[in-house]
Formats: C-alpha cells, structure tokens, sequence
C-alpha cells in the first residue's frame, strides 16, 4: 500500500512549538482522510526544532467512490396525471446529471418524492493532497506567526524546504513559493548537504548518516542517559525532570550532553535561585548528591559532538558565571535590610488599579489570616499576622524584580536572615502553593492559613470589581485560586465555614467592590462549584452524585466531599433508584403551604400514620449522624423509610379540598424532605432510561 511523506523544514522553531505543532499535524491529516473517504493507517509524528516530519502508511490510491441521494420535487408535481414527467422533473435529472427515466421514487415525513441516486468516482489521492497539503502546512497552530522576507504566508519560521513524497512519488505543489521535492538536508553544521528521500524507512536511514535523531522518544532516551552518566561520572545524580526534558528535547537534533562547573561559593546562595537559573534561564540540568543538595555542576545538552565539547563547556560556564555572580550581588544587597524594612515600599505598588496597592492587599490578608487562625491555630495568631505583614515584601527586592519567579522563596530566606520567627519564615516561603496543577501544597499550618488569605482576596476583589473568569478568560487565576484553596481545605480537613470566611473578606473590602455584596458572594460560591465539581469529577465521582450533593450548599468543603462519597455508594446499591424516585415524588409536591410542623391528631388514614411513625423512628439517629459528620450511616437510615413513602402514596390523597389535612400531610412531606436536604437533592439524580 501506498505510503504518505511529508517533511517540512525550517529555522528552528522554538522548543514549545513543535510537539504541539506535530499533534495538530496527526489529528488534522487523519481527520482530512476519513472526511473525504481515503483509508489509511494512523499517522506517525516525528520532529526536531528544525523539521515537523508526518508519515503515514496504508493509504489508499484512490478515495473511495460514493452514491449521493438527492431528494427533488414530490411525485405530484414531479409528473403529471398521466404519468409523463413534468418541467420539474426534467430539471432536476439535468441538474444532476441523469435522465428522467434515471429517477426514482423515495417516502419522506413531506410525502413521496423523486430522488436522483448520483455515483461520484473517487479521485486519485495524489491530487486531494496536492490541493490540501498547501492548506494543511499554512493551518498548523503556532503561539505566534510571523511573515519572512518577501514571503506572503506566515509561520513559526523561515522555511527552506518541503518533503512530500505519495508511493515513493513526489507531489506536485508548492507552499508560498517554495515547491516541495523528494530531497532533505542534514545536520545544519555536521552534514548540511542534501539527502533523497524514498520513504519513511530510507528517510530514518539517512537521517542517522547526517547526524539527525528526528525520533523525539529516542532522542529523548539518549539525552537521558548521557545526562545521567554524567551525573554519575561527579559522584551525583539529576533528578528526575519532564519539562526540562521535554523543553532540550526539542532544542538540539543531534544531543550531546556536555558537564560543566562553577564555584562551589555559590552555592551558598539560595538553592532555589540555582536551581530556577540553571533550569529556566539557562536549560540546564542541576546535579544533586541524592540527598537534594546541589553539587557545583551542571550538564547542558548541545547540538554538536564531543569534538567540540571543551569551547561548549567553557561558554556555558561563562554564561552561568555571570547570572550567578549578578544574583549574588542582588541577593547580598538585600540582606543589608530587614524584610520589614521593605514593607512601607508596597504602597508604590499597584496590585490592581481598581483594587489599590500591594500594601493594601497585605492589610487584607492579615485580616483573613487572623480569622483563618482563630479557626485553625488559635495559639500562632500573632505569627499569622506577621506572616500575613511580611508575606508580599519580596516582591520589592532586587531578587524578585530580577527573577519574579522567586517570589515568596525570596522572602521566606530574607524573613530568616531577618531574624523572624522559622514558623513564620516557611508560611511566607510557602504561601503561593500551590501554584499550578499537580504543585505541592503548602508544608505548614501557617502556610496554609497565608497562602489560603492570598488567594481569596485575590478571588474576592477581582469578582468585586466586576473582573469576573468567563470561557478560556481568567487572568488572575481565580479559577486556580480557587481549586488551591479547595485542596487545602481537604488536605487539612478545615472545618471553617467558607460562606462565613467569604463575608468576613467582604466585609474587609470596603468601599472598593463595585458590586452588591450578595451578587459578589454569588459569583465567590459558583466560581468554588464548578471547580470543586471539576475536581470532585476528576476523582471518579460521579457528576449526578457530585451535583446532588452541590446543590444543597456549598459551606463545608470537607463535608461535601464526604457526602459525595457516601452519597457515590449509595448509588451503586439495587435499591437505589426505586429510593431516589419515591423521594422525587415528596419534593415534587411540596408547594408554598408546605412548610410547618405535623399535628398528630389530623392523621387518619393509615398509610400516614406509618409514615409519620416511620419518619419519627429515624429522624434522631439521622441528625445525630449528621451532626457527627456520619453520613454513610445518615444516609443508610434514610434508606428506612422509603417503604412508608410508597405506601403513604399509594393509599393517601394529599392534595385534598379539606385545608387542614391537606396543609398536615404537606408538612409531613416537608419533614421527611428536610432529613436528606442536607445531604443530598434527589430531584438531581439522572435515573436510567427504560
């Protein structure tokens, strides 16, 4: 079977761009041969910074051919009331391409029509690629395009070359000037020169004989594996790093790894900011001991041989040198004041026009701090405070304004250096965790309250002024806000109540929210919903279970989950169903008369005497199980009484013309409808069809 080649070569693209570049390349030509009836096998993606290689084997040589049914006028108008086509009938087989005599007959919901059945040949394949490839290379998704020299088409990078090759065959088209051939080139600087293409098979042959490893996977193994013996040649080892993997991976195509040194008197400098050089600025992979301490040396990966290796390690030394020696100077400038001291300074900075300065976002996170530690630890209140004063004062320093990205660590080791308290130090080291999906939680108890403080003000200004997270916009990450807050509730099992927490912060806001207090508190609570429900989701929750339990309140986050998780296995038990439908039909009755307490003396039918007698038996043992977070067993007690439900519906008319029993019988229902409020909304569960 014919095989599909397309390689398309470039500048280097960036790091970032290619694997996702590649991804869209494989869905995309998939999705081009299933729409337009071409089999073929699963695309295979290779690609380096300079060339995003597709192949794909299996294809067709010909699209499939098709019969289309085309529906025309109704029989009555289509022929007349001898049988003899009319007009309408003649024009609609020429327009089709097909004799009158060719048409046939079909029933629709509008009455019987004609059809024309129309076979469409399928074309060669090479022609649908040589009209679609040129399409598919300008579509493919960069963060950002640009237009090159006198080029019209925009891309990542300059492009040089396009391999396009169908059986062996090149195609016959060209992309912004630039026709395609059966040709690459190697190695930019080992074997620039250029090698012919066949197929996949002699393109991977070839590619090895110009220094190229275009396989991501196998480059990445062999970038892993001189990284780590190097590591061991200095009595060390790297930890274990995707990202920095991935981000080398697409930087080098021929990866030798090369291990340089700097002076072991840096290292007395925060490892933190080593670390955060070498990786992030320099892409750098650090060396440890195995016990987490830096070893003054570092690997880099380049894109050239060993030969070169010495004027390669002394230029990454250099480069090192010097970030190295610009951050111990910040870092010793700094030192000369106390972290209080750049406190005062924070009243120059703006957090959010609307929201006022940093200095003011502190006062607030000290409020919610010291209400958030008179629930968690009563006896650290005075150092939430602090902590809570300090925890924004690096963002002023040389450090952090060089390397924003040491924000909080920063001021975690000017808080020591300062003398604070270690408690104190780590809670402002820790408060931004977690910072991103999968990032630790804060360590400490005093972190937890300060980073909880921060990232609810954070989330009830923005909601306040009206910059409210909608689609794909949220640039203050209350989203993530939000989640983080919800992790470190459940990590810690805080049982403080978050509607209480949300109109203390409100309250602290003042005249800056530009919304009604209540709409704010409205737009907080849903904002922690959808994510909590996300979340909840994520855990193999069920989504019905998760919005049963949801739509009851959300003020207990650590309750909420263990609601859902009884509330998940009550679900899977036969009896289930036939429970959540009887307790529908109690809350779908209740109406505005409902709500009050059952006179005994008005029952007298039977079936509402059991009930009520059924409903008297279970209510204690629920609340008590509720109110000792039991709600397995609150639930499993409920399950008691829905024989009684059936049957007080089966024999009892509630909607009666008497006032007096009809308002007793509602009541009854609004009883029994108040023990699983609190714990679950039945009118919620999605029941199975049939």
């Amino acid at each position: 079977m014919p095989e599909l080649f397309l390689e398309i070569g470039s500048e280097e693209i960036p790091s970032g761009y290619v694997q996702p570049a590649l991804e869209f390349m494989r869905e995309e030509l998939a999705s081009y041969f299933t729409r337009n009836r071409i089999k073929a096998e699963t695309p295979e993606i290779l690609g380096t910074p300079r060339r995003l290689v597709i192949s794909v084997k299996g294809v067709d040589a010909l699209q499939e051919d098709i019969v289309e049914l085309f529906h025309g006028p109704s029989v009555s108008v289509a022929y007349d009331d001898q049988g003899n086509p009319t007009k309408a009938a003649i024009g609609f087989a020429r327009g089709k391409g097909l004799d009158v005599s060719e048409l046939t007959r079909d029933q629709t919901t509008k009455g019987e029509v004609v059809c024309a059945r129309v076979e469409k040949k399928g074309r060669p394949t090479p022609d649908h690629l040589n009209e679609f490839l040129p399409q598919f290379i300008g579509n493919i998704p960069f963060s950002k395009k640009m237009r090159w020299a006198d080029k019209a088409r925009p891309f990542a990078r300059p492009l040089h070359w396009i391999t396009a090759l169908f059986d062996g065959e090149p195609l016959d088209f060209s992309f912004d000037g630039i026709p395609c051939g059966n040709f690459s080139l190697g190695h930019r600087f080992l074997k620039p020169d250029k090698f012919q293409v066949k197929n996949l098979s002699s393109y991977l042959e070839e590619s090895e004989n110009h220094f190229l490893l275009v396989n991501p996977e196998i480059r990445k193994q062999k970038i892993l594996e001189q990284v780590q013996n190097l590591a061991r040649e200095a009595g060390g080892l790297v930890e274990e790093d995707s990202e920095l993997l991935s981000i080398v991976n697409y930087l080098v195509e021929f990866p030798v790894a090369i291990r340089g040194d700097f002076d072991s008197h840096f290292l007395e400098l925060p490892k933190e900011l080593l670390v955060m050089t070498m990786k992030y600025h320099q892409k750098y992979f650090p060396v440890t001991d195995g016990k987490g301490n830096l070893l003054p040396c570092f690997i880099t990966i380049s894109n050239m041989p060993a030969g070169e290796g010495q004027e390669i390690k002394k230029g990454n030394e250099r480069v090192l040198r010097a970030r190295l020696e610009d951050a111990r100077f910040f870092y010793n400038e700094d030192k000369k004041k106390n972290l209080d001291d750049f406190v005062e300074p924070l009243k120059g900075v703006v957090f959010q026009k609307k929201l006022g300065t940093l200095y003011e976002k502190m006062e607030r996170i000290c409020g919610l701090s010291g209400i958030l530690s008179t629930h968690t630890c009563p006896d650290k209140k005075s150092q939430a405070l602090r902590a809570g004063r300090l925890c924004k004062a690096d963002l002023v320093t040389l450090m952090v304004y060089e390397f924003p990205e040491l924000q909080g660590v920063m001021g975690g080791y000017y808080a020591a250096h300062s003398g604070e308290e270690s408690i104190v130090s780590q809670a402002i080291l820790e408060h931004y965790r977690p910072a991103f999906a999968g990032d630790d939680l804060p360590a400490s108890e005093l972190g937890t309250v300060i980073a909880v403080a921060d990232k609810l003000d954070t989330i009830l200004g923005c909601i306040g002024v009206g910059l409210i997270p909608s689609g794909s916009e949220d640039p203050y990450g209350l989203r993530r806000n939000a989640l983080g807050i919800i992790q470190i509730f459940l990590n810690r099992g805080w049982q403080v109540s978050l509607d209480e927490l949300v109109k203390e912060g409100l309250n602290s806001m003042g005249s800056k929210l530009k919304l009604e207090p209540e709409t704010i508190k409205n737009h907080v609570m849903d904002l922690f919903s959808q994510r909590y429900k996300t979340y909840l989701n994520a855990e193999g929750f069920p989504y019905d279970a998760i919005d049963c339990v949801l739509s009851t309140g959300l003020d207990s986050i650590v309750d909420i989950r263990a609601k859902v998780s009884a509330f998940s296995e009550l679900k899977k038990q036969p009896y289930f169903e036939p429970l959540a439908i009887a307790f529908r039909r109690v809350v779908s009755i209740l109406n505005d008369e409902a709500e009050g307490e059952v006179d005994p003396g008005l029952l007298n039918e039977p079936a509402e005497k059991e009930l009520f007698e059924a409903y008297l038996k279970v209510r204690d043992p629920v609340l008590r199980h509720i109110q000792n977070k039991e709600f397995s067993q609150a639930l499993e007690k409920i399950v008691e009484i829905k024989p009684a439900v059936d049957g007080f519906f089966d024999g009892v008319m509630v909607m009666v013309e008497d006032v007096s029993l009809r308002k007793n019988r509602l009541h009854l229902l609004y009883q029994i409808s108040g023990l699983f409020s609190g714990l679950a909304d039945f009118s919620r569960i999605i029941l199975k069809k049939g």
